[in-house]
């Protein structure tokens, strides 16, 4: 571009920012590596690259993969071994220049504190506490497929899960009622079975949390209307039936704290703008959903929720590879991934000035 100065030329230029350390999480094995590692080459930077420990197998597949298409020796480079171990070396190595962390909040809080000591980029994405509102005009089906579906499927081990369904009173009851019974109807078991519905949960002490929270959830006085209990199938897992709750208020433990399980709790609401209060009234902001026929309050939630990627009568789960993804508050920090977005993590700018004469 022209300079403000005569003769002289200004050029803006990306680089690649040069040794990207990539924590990826157990739930995703392929698509979070995938989204990290395309980008991260495409701009010219070199790898390092720690799968979490219950995934090895993803990880090396994806790797040789890439290494099998030509990538030169040395540009993708796979660790293994415990986040305590192996993480924290490349947290603590300053010829590290970026990390991009996916993963729990309090992981990413050491991401972050390590990485402000060697003035390093980080991007972080990490927990959510996803709402999905339920208003009066919506189309029970659609509701019901959208709180199933973001609630439960992937045995409701995303991120993005929709673990809050705030419901309007009109509806409430209907909306309760349809959703026992479609739960009713899951099949659980093992996950590569072509008829199963919801897989069991990662390991036992997945299972454990999941287990402390339905407990959590009941002490503080949520009714359990469905599920929670383990299950026994022919092939060894550790199988969970999903749990649904009544009757919880947005203050309760099981509404503020990612349970990361096949665990979600219904709270009743008045109207639209008490779902919308309750909806933005969490520390997490990644992903938010409504169902509704009101073109007036989807266009309204849509531009007042507080969350990075907002859902209109679809799950809360599920997003396009090529648009960006990312939340608020304690859910993400830095640029957001995927897409021409993740330009602004992997590069760097620099801005070059020539005098002609």
């Amino acid at each position: 571009v022209p300079s403000v100065r005569p003769g002289v030329g200004v050029e803006m230029t990306r680089e690649g920012v040069g040794v990207v350390g990539i924590i990826t999480p157990w739930n995703f094995p392929i698509a979070i590596p995938a989204w990290k590692i395309a980008p991260a080459l495409a701009y010219g930077n070199t790898i390092v690259f720690k799968p979490a420990e219950l995934v090895p197998e993803s990880a090396w597949t994806i790797v040789d993969i890439l290494h099998r298409a030509g990538l030169p020796k040395g540009v993708l480079n796979l660790v293994m071994g415990k986040g305590s171990i192996v993480g924290q070396a490349m947290l603590d190595s300053p010829d590290v220049n970026a990390i991009s962390f996916t993963g729990s909040v309090g992981t990413g809080k050491r991401v972050a504190a390590a990485s402000v000591e060697h003035m390093r980029k980080f991007q972080l994405e990490m927990g959510g506490k996803n709402p999905l509102v339920v208003l009066d005009d919506a189309d029970l089906a659609v509701a019901v497929d959208c709180a199933i579906n973001g609630a439960y499927f992937s045995t409701g081990q995303r991120c993005t899960a929709s673990s809050r369904l705030i419901v309007t009173e009109g509806i409430h009851d209907r909306f309760v009622d349809a959703m026992k019974e479609r739960l009713d109807k899951l099949v659980i078991g093992d996950a590569l079975g072509a008829k199963t519905q919801i897989g069991p949960v990662v390991d036992q002490t997945q299972l454990k949390q999941d287990e402390d929270y339905i407990a959590i959830g009941r002490q503080e006085g949520a009714e359990l209307a469905f599920g929670g209990e383990r299950l026994e199938r022919e092939t060894p897992g550790f199988y969970l039936r999903p749990a649904l709750f009544l009757g919880a208020t947005n203050a309760m433990r099981i509404s503020r704290e990612e349970i990361f399980g096949p665990v979600a709790n219904v709270i009743r609401v008045k109207d639209y703008d008490e779902a919308l209060a309750v909806a933005n009234d969490t520390p997490f902001g990644l992903t938010s959903g409504i169902c509704t026929t009101s073109l007036k309050h989807a266009t309204h939630f849509k531009r007042n929720s507080e969350a990075g990627m907002v859902m209109v009568n679809l799950p809360t789960a599920g997003v396009d590879f090529h648009v960006p993804f990312g939340g608020r508050k304690g859910s993400s920090y830095g640029p957001r991934e995927q897409g021409r977005y993740a330009m602004e993590f992997y590069t760097t700018v620099k801005t070059a000035y020539t005098f002609a004469g």
